[in-house]
């Protein structure tokens, strides 16, 4: 064979070999890329709880404890974005995860030195290197993130990949991410960073421990130096921007995470714990003055002492501010325990109700009377929080003062049952223990409730009487609307609760409120609306121990009032609604004048009086109608009894011996045998008597 034909036969067997080599080489390459294509998992990232703008109010670490937050490009500062990949990858939008010229100039450095002095690592191969938690300083590792680069090109866009990467960054410690960074070095989001703020944040994942603010101010202070001069070269900063930017202060220890409605945020991440984010319709902004309020009162509060609070838009059913105790973690308080959620006894807080029944169903107005004196009530005698009674009041003075007995009787009226139906009708559960049928003792704050289901309640007041199902996350299912007291009941207790002294045609206030102190000084509530907000406080000791002298009016109403002037300006109660009965007492119809013991009362007050015969009379009777003519025994006409006042049924007595029992007229009849003297008297159901001499003839 001639040289020449071996030569073209060598090359040609060569070609073919380089050819076989590169085409199992792209083949294993392609296969590698593949595999760690099907490989790819996004990253785990923690609960946010966030408020009606989308505010972040709790987060939750990460399995392993880290803080990792979702992030996207428009979640951050553009100019950190600038400044980033200025700084990390100026080619990222152009490069297929890989770029050649920074990778030759890497592989020069390294020849040069005997080491690797610069990685030549896009973003994309940091973001392979963080979620395959590679090393740095290996050929191998870098062979990784290589291949792992090109899978995430095809496999994500650009923006995807910088999300990605503003998700893994690593910042020092369990603290991952441009946003959880953020948040625990400046105390806010990303969304606007001043200049030297984004160079810190651009700087710091290059060394995240060297660097730490917190730990090692110098270093980390020189390392957003670098950045802003880079930035400035690059045109990015101008000189003075840049100048400023070295002038502001670095910050000096890291902040708590967001923990804001620490309660609330920790019961719906139990209900739903992989949904993120969790919107609320609270307003952050009134949450954070409220829990900053909250933790100023618990200071002057003895300690076990707490306090909760929870206010709502009863127009809307929005929770805006829920505090289940001052501080989360103060555990001589018991802070991490819920105390809106907690059932306790309501004490007098729903004698409105029970009013709004008795007006409903027309058993009493608020200008009708009623007693407020010592008595039982089938067995059940309650007794004044004071042990001191007012007498015959009106039922206005007497919700308005926060009487028992009154209460306890208009409940007797209208039946335990129908309250405990309203109240459930209002969206609250009451806890009735293990009774089966409710008894009086409910109206005096026997059973339990939540100051949730109060507020619930008394939203239903405000509302006009339809209750308006309160929520708190955004996107709960609407719950039907009912009716719980009609829209005059309603409003004539609105009228009583903001103070009104009758029942006019005008508007009755600002602020309508009920406090309430259950039995042994264990609870203080006062419940409060307004012509927009319903604001409910609670204070007592979480482990339900009494706390001497705690009272609802002294304790709670303070903090009510604070709590108003915190959400903002007063909003006005409504005016009545039509169908309202504006008379005042004299003006009632007479069954509403005086109700139940107050009516008795009155007729028992007042004695009986003989109307006729009067007293020291002569009166003829003989010869009116007897058939054998004047002056005979059989002829003596019918002497007419009549008595005026007391109380039926009456008995009538003529000469000590009764002539008519039970008689429920007060007008009678007697015949005498004889003329002469008569003494006749009339005692009535109480006991009371009255007497009258006559002479018949």
């Amino acid at each position: 064979m001639s040289p020449r034909r071996r030569l073209a036969q060598t090359s040609l067997t060569a070609l073919l070999i380089l050819l076989i080599a590169g085409l199992w080489s792209y083949s294993a390459f392609e296969a590698a890329v593949a595999r760690r294509i099907a490989a790819l998992t996004e990253p785990e990232t923690g609960v946010e709880v966030v408020d009606r703008d989308g505010r972040i109010l709790r987060a939750f670490p990460v399995a392993d404890g880290r803080w990792r937050l979702a992030a996207s490009g428009g979640d951050v500062d553009p100019r950190f974005l600038t400044m980033l990949l200025a700084w990390e990858d100026k080619r990222f939008l152009d490069h297929g995860g890989i770029d050649a010229r920074a990778l030759l100039r890497a592989a020069w450095q390294s020849a040069s030195h005997g080491r690797i002095v610069s990685g030549g690592s896009t973003l994309t191969m940091q973001v392979a290197r963080m979620l395959g938690n590679l090393p740095t300083g290996s050929f191998a590792a870098k062979a990784e993130q290589m291949l792992t680069a090109v899978a995430l090109e095809r496999r994500y866009d650009k923006a995807e990949i910088l999300s990605l990467y503003l998700r893994l960054a690593p910042y020092g410690g369990n603290v991952e991410g441009v946003r959880a960074a953020s948040l625990s070095l400046f105390g806010k989001e990303p969304r606007r960073l001043t200049a030297a703020e984004a160079a810190l944040l651009v700087a710091l994942p290059q060394s995240p421990e060297r660097y730490r603010p917190d730990r090692f101010p110098a270093r980390a202070e020189a390392a957003r130096g670098r950045v802003l001069a880079r930035m400035a070269e690059l045109g990015v900063l101008d000189a003075r921007e840049m100048r400023r930017a070295l002038r502001e202060p670095m910050p000096q220890a890291r902040r708590q995470m967001p923990l804001l409605a620490a309660h609330l945020s920790e019961r719906l991440h139990a209900a739903h714990p992989t949904e993120s984010p969790v919107n609320l319709t609270l307003d952050g902004r009134l949450q954070e003055r409220l829990e900053a309020y909250a933790r100023e009162k618990a200071e002057t509060l003895k300690s076990p002492l707490s306090l909760a609070i929870v206010v709502a838009d009863y127009s809307s059913g929005e929770i805006l501010a829920e505090i289940g105790s001052p501080d989360f973690f103060d555990r001589s308080r018991q802070g991490f325990v819920d105390l809106t959620q907690a059932e306790r006894s309501p004490g007098s807080t729903l004698k409105p109700l029970i009013y709004g029944l008795a007006f409903e169903r027309g058993v009493a107005h608020p200008e009708s009377l009623v007693d407020d004196s010592p008595g039982g009530f089938a067995g059940y005698t309650p007794q004044n929080f004071d042990h001191e009674f007012e007498g015959v009041i009106t039922a206005r003075r007497a919700l308005q003062l926060s009487r028992n007995l009154p209460a306890v009787e208009l409940l007797s009226e209208v039946g335990p049952s129908r309250l405990v139906q309203r109240i459930r009708r209002a969206g609250a559960a009451p806890e009735l223990g293990d009774r089966s049928l409710p008894g009086l003792a409910i109206g005096l704050g026997g059973l339990g409730l939540t100051l949730e289901d109060l507020v619930r309640l008394y939203a239903a007041i405000a509302n006009g009487g339809v209750s308006m199902p309160l929520h708190v996350e955004a996107a709960a299912e609407p719950q039907p609307r009912r009716r719980v007291l009609s829209e005059q009941a309603a409003w004539y207790v609105t009228s009583i609760l903001a103070g009104a002294t009758s029942t006019t045609k005008g508007s009755p206030g600002e602020i309508a409120h009920k406090t309430g102190t259950s039995y042994g000084y264990r609870d203080a509530w006062t419940i409060g609306y307004d012509g927009r907000h319903v604001v409910g406080v609670w204070l007592g000791r979480p482990d339900g121990a009494p706390v001497l002298g705690l009272v609802g009016q002294e304790s709670a109403v303070p903090v009510m009032h604070d709590v108003f002037a915190r959400i903002g300006p007063v909003s006005r109660l409504p005016g009545p609604p039509p169908g309202i009965l504006a008379s005042a007492g004299a003006g009632l119809p007479p069954p509403l004048k005086r109700v139940g013991r107050a009516a008795e009362r009155r007729e028992a007050g007042l004695k009986p009086e003989i109307v006729y015969p009067p007293d020291k009379s002569r009166i003829e009777l003989a010869g009116l109608d007897g058939p054998l003519g004047a002056g005979a025994p059989d002829a003596m006409a019918p002497l007419y009894l009549k008595v005026r006042n007391g109380r039926p049924p009456f008995t009538w007595y003529v000469d000590g011996l009764p002539v008519d029992r039970g008689q429920l007229l007060r007008q009678s009849s007697f015949r005498p045998k004889e003329p002469g003297f008569l003494a006749i008297s009339v005692v009535d159901a109480a006991g009371a008597a009255a007497s009258a001499e006559v002479f018949v003839k």
